[in-house]
């Protein structure tokens, strides 16, 4: 039996006006906000629901509904702190996060070590084993468009105890 699981998150959000723009637990300058419950952080929702899938924890709808108003608003980061806690209770590790990002705007580059480091601290590990990326869709469809923006994120687990 295997002590590595793979796991595969994916979230989208809408685009709205008077909302921050939060994506890795970074809040980056920008005309336009997601829409969501918490703070939409697109992003760390992606890379929570694919360490949940890996740790067969369910998905963030599961553990955070957006029916609870205690996640109202809150941090997608704090989540992402409490993922870290139930992945350890259940002794598993993080070896690494690879997240993608898919928004034709803003330019999200001179904040990506940013996002990488805040994603890390969350989960208590070294930020050289996350990676985020980002791509235009090139004018196409949703996030082309600028009507929204979705994440994926693809993490490895290993069981340390």
């Amino acid at each position: 039996m295997t002590n590595l699981r793979i796991g595969h998150g994916y979230d989208v959000h809408r685009l709205v006006e008077d909302r921050a723009l939060v994506l890795g637990g970074v809040e980056i300058p920008w005309k336009l906000g997601l829409l969501g419950h918490s703070d939409a952080d697109v992003l760390t929702h992606a890379v929570m629901d694919a360490l949940s899938g890996a740790a067969r924890l369910g998905d963030i709808g599961k553990l955070f509904p957006d029916t609870d108003p205690a996640y109202k608003g809150i941090s997608s980061m704090k989540l992402l702190a409490r993922v870290g806690s139930l992945l350890q209770e259940k002794g598993f590790a993080v070896v690494n996060i690879d997240a993608t990002l898919l928004a034709q705007a803003p330019k999200v580059g001179p904040y990506r070590a940013e996002m990488e480091n805040r994603i890390a601290a969350a989960l208590d590990m070294d930020p050289e084993r996350v990676n985020v990326k980002a791509t235009t869709e090139e004018g196409l469809g949703f996030t082309g468009d600028s009507s929204g923006m979705a994440a994926h994120a693809v993490v490895l687990l290993e069981k340390v105890n």
